[in-house]
């Protein structure tokens, strides 16, 4: 699963090293969380709508599958989160989400964000493209 940054690495083509592992993957392994597809389309409205980067953040998303916020990651959020908070790790309410959305589907998070890591009892599987690994 694409955090949201690895997602808008992959659209702008910056770091090439992301285009590239993703190139090696099958594109039907590859999936966002819908609260990825809504800060996408969140920083695409604040942005005015640039024609040229609306048509890349389209054609990303003809390209992975969305999976939808369900009831499923929303018991994970709530047990996820009650662990964070427990450990006393906090993530910003969307990263959130996305962890859990990550760990309902039994997905690997893709993510630059350090803290997604922070995640107790290895809960939450991830790996940084942009680091390389």
């Amino acid at each position: 699963m694409l955090d949201t940054n690895t997602a808008s690495y992959v659209i702008k083509g910056q770091p090439p090293e992301v285009r590239q592992r993703l190139s090696t993957l099958p594109m039907d392994s590859i999936v966002i969380s819908a609260v990825t597809q809504a800060e996408l389309l969140y920083g695409l409205a604040r942005m005015g709508h640039p024609a040229a980067l609306a048509n890349l953040i389209r054609e990303f998303l003809l390209r992975v599958e969305i999976l939808p916020w369900d009831g499923h990651a929303a018991a994970v959020y709530g047990d996820l989160r009650a662990s964070c908070a427990s450990a006393g790790v906090t993530l910003g309410a969307l990263d959130m989400m996305i962890a859990a959305h990550a760990v309902a589907a039994h997905a690997t998070l893709i993510t630059h964000d350090k803290a997604f890591a922070r995640v107790p009892d290895g809960a939450l599987a991830v790996e940084d493209w942009k680091e390389g690994n």
